[in-house]
């Protein structure tokens, strides 16, 4: 299977084009950096750019797309000289790999958010729900993104995911264990609830996916029960033997945040389990394993 791969420079795409080789696929990367050092055929790609993209994926003919790349500073995006970026990248850069899809008549996987919901409640949001209120420009422009694909074509993924850490790029767990190398105390919002989403558990199950025709929106983050960021960061200081004090305060409390965070994060995920899929490891392992990669613990 050729498998085209869209943000290899980011931390899903990275593992995203691991996975595939490690199956025995053809994968091909992009980004729109000069290059990406991981050993795998690259192509430099502006997604924005209609005309690039309609030429490097007619040339390549590709039986699927994995389309990783998206504007992903949230706090960002709400200024005013970013939100066109925002849009261009989030929408219509993924309208462009979308008709291009359409023509190659191939697979893509669309990789959205939480944020396209409005974060309300204590339930957790199914994958088929239409109850779309996005709180900030990240999500709305997500949400865009996700209405481009549908429009456009029949052979689609949508995949939901939330608190995304991987080795390839910034993350909650990295800023917390430099954090927490620094100070004695930490203030974390305990009023927002959700699962982290390790991208090397995601990718395993993206390439699971591609090779089927389950087409459809799904939600996928690590298992291992909803929690809030408060319990995430107590977590990683416990396995990293840190011992740093976590102090709980609400999201009114902390402040500092440009864009609106959604308090219910919640995804279920019981769908990938009733298509055959595999559902992802606990977070809780998913946490140690990363750890030890970034070789903070044995």
């Amino acid at each position: 299977m050729k498998v085209f791969v869209t943000g290899v420079g980011g931390q899903l795409g990275h593992d995203v084009m691991n996975e595939l080789d490690h199956c025995g696929h053809n994968c091909i990367g992009s980004d729109i950096i000069d290059s990406v050092d991981n050993g795998f055929p690259y192509i430099k790609l502006d997604i924005t750019d209609s005309e690039a993209v309609d030429e490097t994926l007619l040339k390549e003919k590709p039986d699927a797309v994995i389309h990783c790349a998206a504007w992903t500073a949230v706090d960002a995006a709400e200024d005013a000289e970013n939100r066109e970026k925002v849009f261009a990248v989030n929408v219509t850069g993924t309208k462009n790999i979308a008709l291009a899809c359409e023509k190659l008549d191939c697979k893509m996987v669309y990789i959205s958010t939480d944020y396209v919901f409005n974060g309300k409640g204590t339930e957790p949001w199914q994958p088929d729900c239409k109850d779309y209120a996005p709180l900030n420009v990240y999500g709305e422009s997500k949400l865009k993104g996700e209405q481009a694909v549908t429009s456009l074509i029949d052979k689609y993924f949508i995949v939901r995911i939330s608190w995304v850490f991987g080795l390839n790029g910034k993350n909650f767990i990295k800023t917390m264990l430099n954090v927490g190398k620094k100070t004695d105390t930490v203030k974390v919002v305990n009023d927002q609830i959700g699962t982290p989403t390790y991208t090397y558990d995601l990718a395993k199950l993206l390439v699971q996916m591609v090779q089927t025709d389950k087409y459809g929106f799904y939600h996928a983050s690590n298992e291992g029960g909803y929690i809030s960021w408060y319990d995430f960061c107590k977590e990683i200081y416990s396995l990293a033997g840190f011992k740093t004090k976590v102090l709980p305060v609400s999201t009114a409390e902390y402040g500092l945040s440009k864009a609106k965070r959604p308090f219910n994060s919640r995804l279920d995920k019981s769908k990938l389990k009733k298509a055959g899929f595999s559902p992802l490891p606990p977070w809780q392992d998913a946490v140690k394993r990363y750890l030890k990669e970034l070789e903070q613990i044995e």
